[in-house]
């Protein structure tokens, strides 16, 4: 189902989003690993009813609608690669762990979803959490085998081992610098992400409040790791919210935003932060890379990662958030991002 136009429709989509937003679908299932048959339709157009693919600096591949039977398939939040453009490790925002595979055809492009499977997050007990307050998962990182998730409404970031046949409880909790007052119930850390290993930060954590404002407007976030760590902002561009990021070989911060309102539906961008402005007691800022609206194959885009195809090129994932929603998609897209 494509949003390309109509008020009404639009008004229902953002309700739905809203309502979403506000309190998350209660997803009930087992406390084991679920594998989860999905079915994918292949995204050929990013701007409905165009076959041009550069955006800017942005150059569409293609992308995948997500689609399965299984009642707590939905709610993607976040995800992270294990393996280059294959194997990703993610959250959902009711309390869930998901693994599985983006495959490609000969043409590079996403062609299909294998191995995909889901688990609930599980308290200390082993046993799965069923207040979803509590596991309102929206930010990840992962290295060496340890995933970082930013938690909202209870606010945390927590440290688990990554397990695909088990997820366990999380062994540390980490301080996110930013004053838990300022931190907003419903807008908190959904950029969670590793800076650049050579750079300033030293491979440190970094993670981005959604919409928690300081007095000047500006968006809360943190370097919680490694030599030169403290509380920055991001300015604030627009009605835009922040959704995930990650950064980019040469030290920028490539950020997911987006936007709603009831009469024109959602919209998404990616906006590129100087890397040299991610320090304690800064302004970060940078420009916007590409912007869409319900006239674009989006959805609610709350998840991104970056990575290295096998030919050089540098990729850029996105991921959206159906809200468990009938009128809202799980969709995957993936874009060359052209440096010169």
């Amino acid at each position: 189902m494509s949003f390309s136009g109509g008020g009404l429709r639009h008004t229902i989509f953002a309700a739905c989003m809203l309502a979403g937003m506000l309190s998350p679908a209660v997803a009930a299932g087992p406390d084991s690993v679920e594998p989860v048959e999905i079915t994918a339709r292949p995204i050929g157009q990013f701007r409905i009813g165009h076959d041009d693919k550069q955006f800017g600096p942005l150059e569409f591949v293609g992308g995948l609608e997500m689609t399965s039977a299984s009642r707590d398939f939905g709610a993607l939040s976040a995800f992270r690669f294990l393996k280059p453009g294959s194997d990703f490790i993610g959250v959902a925002d009711t309390g869930f762990w998901f693994f599985g595979s983006v495959t490609h055809d000969a043409d590079k492009r996403p062609s299909g979803i294998q191995n995909f499977r889901m688990q609930q997050m599980v308290d200390e007990a082993g046993q799965p959490i069923d207040k979803k307050w509590q596991v309102d998962a929206e930010g990840l990182a992962v290295k060496d085998g340890i995933a970082t998730v930013g938690f909202e409404r209870n606010q945390r970031v927590a440290q688990f081992k990554i397990d695909p046949d088990g997820m366990k409880a999380p062994f540390k909790q980490l301080d996110f610098q930013v004053p838990a007052k300022e931190l907003r119930q419903n807008r908190g850390f959904e950029t969670v992400t590793h800076a650049h290993p050579y750079g300033q930060h030293e491979g440190g954590l970094v993670v981005v409040s959604e919409k928690s404002l300081d007095k000047a407007g500006n968006i809360y976030a943190a370097i919680i790791e490694g030599p030169h760590k403290g509380v920055f902002t991001v300015k604030r561009n627009g009605d835009f919210d922040i959704t995930d990021g990650a950064f980019l070989p040469d030290g920028d911060l490539l950020l997911l935003e987006r936007s709603f309102s009831m009469a024109g539906g959602v919209k998404m961008r990616l906006r590129r932060i100087y890397g040299e402005s991610v320090e304690k007691g800064a302004v970060a800022d940078g420009p916007v890379l590409l912007e869409a609206d319900m006239g674009y194959q989006i959805d609610n885009m709350e998840g991104l990662d970056v990575w290295t195809r096998d030919d050089g090129a540098l990729m850029v994932s996105l991921m959206s958030d159906d809200n468990h929603s009938i009128l809202q998609r799980n969709l995957y897209l993936e874009f060359v991002l052209h440096e010169d």
